[in-house]
């Protein structure tokens, strides 16, 4: 499907991949506007997310990756730059994995590389905090306004202990293009990829942001954007 994409500015395309519940327009507010400047910024909305209507989500990863190709497609762009954070650079991992030819380089940040020993502890708790979302009117009003799809599904999917797709993003270790790990320091399950991944692929760039914990791009926008901008111009 072509997703339900907000363009803005002109030059090499850059793409942004928003966090779960989220969309193109409720993330990487401040990105979009800075890079909007020099770049072909395109913020889509993930399958079943925003105006991306589906209720399909059964292969999330695979479908939101081959989504993204045709919508890069249906904008005519040879390759792009990839940005993507927590459910965004998951399903930007899967797109890599896919269609590497099509990228002129990778950002990723807010995923877990490897899969913590208490792991189904932390899910226990994650779960524990979604019921009471789903409990709240507030957020049922808000992701009501915001969704044309069941927003509802990704909690309930999220529910499965096996959701988190660890075998994908061990994949950057092969990756031959380059690549961006930008971390925030209060995360130590998602710290130890900027060990990991460096040690395992030349291409790795590592940056860890302090004072910032799963979205780098929201606590520490500045910082997060400087980085990102860094990285692309030295490439």
């Amino acid at each position: 499907m072509i997703l339900h994409t907000h363009t803005r500015g002109n030059g090499e395309p850059i793409v942004f991949l928003h966090t779960g519940l989220q969309t193109g327009l409720t993330d990487f507010e401040s990105q979009r506007e800075y890079f909007s400047k020099d770049f072909q910024v395109l913020s889509p909305d993930l399958r079943g997310h925003g105006q991306s209507i589906s209720n399909d989500i059964q292969n999330f990863f695979e479908d939101s990756a081959r989504d993204l190709f045709e919508t890069i497609e249906h904008y005519k762009l040879k390759a792009i730059h990839l940005v993507g954070c927590s459910l965004g650079a998951l399903v930007a991992i899967k797109f890599a994995q896919l269609y590497p030819e099509r990228l002129y380089t990778l950002t990723v940040s807010g995923i877990t590389p490897v899969k913590p020993d208490n792991w189904i502890e932390l899910h226990k708790e994650d779960v524990d905090s979604q019921k009471n979302v789903m409990k709240s009117e507030e957020a049922n009003n808000y992701f009501n306004q915001l969704y044309s799809s069941d927003w509802k599904q990704f909690i309930l999917k999220g529910r499965n202990e096996g959701w988190y797709p660890f075998d994908d993003v061990k994949s950057m270790h092969e990756f031959d293009f380059p690549v961006l790990f930008i971390v925030g320091e209060r995360n130590p399950h998602e710290t130890v990829g900027a060990t990991i991944y460096p040690k395992a692929n030349k291409n790795v760039h590592v940056a860890i942001v302090p004072f910032a914990g799963h979205l780098v791009q929201t606590e520490q926008p500045e910082i997060y954007t400087r980085i990102v901008e860094e990285f692309i111009k030295q490439t």
